[in-house]
């Protein structure tokens, strides 16, 4: 009686334990990496909602700005007859205007601006702006976007006597300034065309200051109010 009961409490072989084992450590490995899958997607997940939020910030700031740009005319001796030279260089990937609107220090006005696209290490584009006070030899300098496959832009000429008009990848046209600029911006997750109305250029808006001059403070400039957003 008491050897049958003995005999029916037989344990675990070796076999049997190694097995075990060996599926324990299976459910590991597997429950381990599904971790990792995760936590690599919800960084990839914030890295992509924080570029996506850097973008519309950097576009937001970039849209205030072209918005805000105003008819900075040159008059003097060096500039040729005809009327005068705008300070406007428009091309596909680089564009200087004079702003009523500063990155830093946001509506405060007068500040000419210049944002340039130029290629970076990994083979893509980055998007940079300097920006400096008129009259003001000071300058400041930073990186708006990076790691784009492109960034460009294009402006909107039309003749006096054309209906429609086109839009060009360089600005030629030094007796005006566009009526609207357009942005556009690929990357790996993104890829969006921005129309942005440049709203400065009726002629109240207009400022002028002495050809070759680097700038004057507003209350310095002649032959018209110190800029601003006024409406066509």
């Amino acid at each position: 009686m008491r050897k049958g009961c003995i005999g029916s409490q037989r344990g675990f072989t070796l076999l049997e334990l190694l097995l075990a084992v060996a599926i324990l450590g299976i459910v590991v490995v597997l429950i381990a990496g599904a971790m990792r899958l995760g936590f690599r997607s919800v960084e990839s997940g914030e890295r992509k909602v924080e570029s996506l939020e850097r973008l519309r910030t950097s576009l937001s700031l970039l849209d205030a700005q072209i918005q805000s740009a105003f008819a900075l005319a040159e008059t003097g001796d060096s500039v040729e007859a005809g009327g005068p030279r705008y300070r406007f260089t428009g091309e596909h990937l680089l564009i200087e205007f004079p702003s009523n609107y500063s990155l830093w220090s946001g509506p405060l006005g007068h500040v000419m601006v210049t944002y340039r696209v130029v290629p970076d290490e990994r083979g893509g584009q980055t998007l940079s702006v300097a920006e400096n006070i008129i009259g003001t030899d000071a300058t400041r300098e930073a990186v708006l976007l990076d790691r784009a496959r492109e960034v460009s832009f294009e402006y909107f000429f039309k003749e006096a006597a054309e209906e429609k008009g086109s839009w060009v990848e360089q600005w030629t046209d030094t007796e005006s300034i566009p009526e609207k600029i357009r942005v556009k911006f690929v990357s790996d997750a993104v890829n969006l065309s921005l129309i942005i109305p440049v709203r400065g250029r009726g002629a109240a808006a207009r400022t002028t200051v002495t050809a070759g001059e680097a700038g004057v403070p507003a209350d310095e400039q002649t032959g018209g109010p110190a800029g601003g957003q006024a409406g066509e």
